[in-house]
């Protein structure tokens, strides 16, 4: 008895802890999650059409009633996401770059969520919960991942910022 007490536990903590990849991650009914690359840089710092870009994706996402913004702490990430932070009165929440799905689908349930990802944690998302390419790895890509009622999936691709 004491056994099944400890497992039944110890599975109730699987959410809280993060799934590992490929362990039935999936967007809960109701949900959004738009995902964008961080914008054009030099280094680590964004360039002059990387400002643009990130000015511009307050006004690509003004339609979306938008819960929460989430990034890994990388610079390029956090200054691509502090014109839509400031826009909306919403602060940056902060997920390890290595593994973010795990964290996106709890957080996200039925909300609309934005993740400005690296092509590495964007390939990892997609990867996660088996998204069809391709993924919105290039500066200005911006894909809207809907799970409708039931937990259909679709995948919405749009372009924003300078060309």
């Amino acid at each position: 008895m004491k056994r099944r007490h400890f497992l039944l536990g110890a599975c109730a903590l699987v959410p809280a802890c993060g799934m590992m990849p490929g362990q039935g991650l999936a967007l809960a009914p109701n949900s959004t999650l738009i995902v964008t690359r961080h914008a054009d840089r030099d280094g680590e710092d964004l360039n002059a059409r990387g400002k643009e870009r990130a000015r511009a994706l307050v006004t690509a996402v003004k339609e979306f009633e938008i819960d929460l913004i989430y990034s890994p702490g990388i610079k390029r990430n956090l200054d691509t996401a502090a014109p839509l932070s400031k826009a909306r009165g919403l602060v940056v929440n902060r997920l390890p770059q290595e593994a973010p799905t795990g964290g996106l689908v709890q957080n996200g349930a039925g909300k609309t969520l934005i993740w400005i990802g690296n092509k590495g944690n964007i390939a990892t998302i997609w990867e996660d919960l088996g998204l069809p390419e391709p993924m919105p790895i290039e500066y200005g890509d911006l894909h809207i991942v809907r799970a409708d009622a039931q937990g259909r999936v679709t995948v919405e691709r749009r372009r924003y910022g300078p060309r």
